[in-house]
């Protein structure tokens, strides 16, 4: 099951924040389209989108935007769930964007979460979201080697967070790629979307690795804000054959979100988002 197409961004900009940092943008569809944000998947940057195919028809204008220290964000060394939803919000204000929709990719899921916490978003979509892995009830399912960088996040946040600025590129890619079920492969290799995802990835690195690591140390905590107190619609979208990023497809993330609404896609697994678009944008655009 392959891509159809990919569409590099129509727009890119940056928009700079009260405090001197900037943020990053890439944008697709109509400039005058419902906006909906992209929060990126783990060390991307803004330059991977979805549902190039259909963005027009539906009326979305979709904005992907670098968290600090990816792509050309500026770095927040320290940042926080906290910081980044006030970040989203204030981009929002500035861009004259309204109170956005969201989706939230793999490991920008809890930076979504966090947003949805704050009422930054008035509804959010998470695909092949990153789950709260440091919660004690998912210990008995980790591999040995994850709950034990598990384990380093919780007691010595800085001493992971330094393992994680050692990861590189094609660590990313490698790990990606031998960790995927063939039909998400289908997916990931096709010319245009690998090229896609290898710039994105590019971009995301163009910084240097703190971005990625601190990201990474704050999904694979335990995450600061309480999920039972969102009040915008959520939508939670998994591959069946999806291993890497929820140890129950979500089942239990879903519970403690009230209202949220799970979906279990067979014959795919992270890349769910690329071959189901319409379908998750459509229900996305219902619930606004």
């Amino acid at each position: 099951m392959a891509v159809m197409h990919v569409d590099d961004p129509v727009r890119l900009g940056e928009t700079r924040l009260g405090n001197g940092r900037v943020l990053g943008w890439a944008e697709w569809g109509p400039p005058n389209g419902r906006p909906v944000l992209l929060s990126p998947g783990a060390a991307t940057s803004r330059w991977l989108g979805f549902g190039w195919d259909v963005l027009d028809e539906l009326g979305v204008r979709l904005i992907s935007v670098d968290r600090p220290g990816l792509g050309v964000s500026t770095p927040a060394p320290g940042r926080t769930f906290a910081d980044h939803a006030a970040d989203i919000k204030e981009l929002a204000e500035r861009r004259d964007l309204g109170r956005p929709l969201m989706v939230a990719n793999s490991q920008g899921a809890p930076f979504g979460f966090a947003c949805a916490v704050e009422g930054v978003v008035a509804a959010l979509t998470v695909t092949s979201g990153s789950d709260e892995i440091a919660d004690p009830v998912f210990a008995p399912m980790l591999p040995e080697e994850l709950r034990g960088l598990v384990e380093t996040v919780k007691t010595d946040p800085a001493r992971a967070e330094g393992v994680f600025a050692g990861f590189s590129l094609q660590a990313m890619w490698d790990m990606v790629m031998g960790g995927s079920p063939k039909s998400d492969l289908a997916v990931y290799q096709a010319p245009a979307f690998a090229d896609a995802y290898r710039k994105a990835l590019e971009e995301g690195f163009a910084q240097g690795t703190a971005g990625y690591a601190r990201d990474t140390v704050l999904a694979m905590g335990r995450w600061p804000f309480d999920l039972g107190a969102i009040t915008v619609p959520v939508d939670l979208w998994y591959g069946e054959e999806d291993a890497s990023h929820s140890p129950d497809n979500g089942a239990r993330l879903a519970t403690r979100i009230p209202g949220a609404v799970r979906h279990v896609v067979p014959g795919i697994g992270g890349a769910v988002l690329w071959t189901r678009s319409e379908e998750i944008l459509r229900t996305l655009l219902s619930r606004a």
